[in-house]
């Protein structure tokens, strides 16, 4: 706390000896980026409905990415049903939600299972033939797969595709990225389609 008084005086000091230069409202937005690089999860921390980011699907069509979290209720337990949400992040950094389409078809999860407590399989519309184990892990969850036959932290999924003559994307390969849940160590495997 004492250091947090002393950033404050320290803060306030300085915008003081350049008051000429400097807006009341300067002062007011340098205190509260004091006050919230010391305490960022404070605020934050009263929310009953929290989320951890997973990993997300990364797309060469544009920049939009469709991100994976885990919703977790009280005491950070995620709920027993659909614990898993999928959602875009446009280029804006504005969040979507999913369209029907891509919900079924796409992006969206088509299966979610309770395994044990704090444990779930996942599995995703386009990709059935990848199996997610979404598992508390150091005291934060995290979506575990193969990746070239190692227990893996999947972190993203790349896809590369090509629009046909009728307009519709035609995947070219699937890459996976994580770290090796054994070492740590970046891994990553490239998927060709079929």
């Amino acid at each position: 706390m004492g250091q947090f008084v002393l950033s404050i005086e320290r803060c306030y000091k300085l915008l003081l000896a350049h008051k000429k230069e400097v807006s009341m409202k300067l002062v007011s937005i340098a205190l509260l980026l004091v006050l919230l690089s010391l305490f960022p999860q404070s605020i934050f921390a009263a929310s009953g409905n929290k989320a951890g980011h997973l990993f997300f699907i990364e797309r060469s069509k544009n920049k939009n990415l469709v991100q994976y979290d885990i919703r977790l209720g009280e005491n950070s337990v995620p709920p027993d049903l659909r614990p898993v949400n999928a959602y875009w992040i446009l280029e804006n950094g504005r969040r979507e939600e999913l369209n029907s389409i891509e919900r079924k078809y796409a992006y969206g999860i088509a299966r979610q299972e309770k395994l044990d407590k704090d444990k779930f399989k996942v599995m995703l519309a386009a990709f059935k033939g990848l199996e997610i184990i979404v598992e508390k892990l150091n005291d934060s969850f995290k979506a575990v797969v193969s990746i070239h036959g190692r227990e893996s932290i999947l972190q993203k999924i790349y896809i590369k595709s090509e629009e046909t003559q009728a307009g519709l994307p035609r995947v070219l390969y699937v890459e996976l990225f994580g770290r090796s849940k054994e070492t740590g160590l970046p891994i990553r495997e490239r998927i060709s389609a079929r």
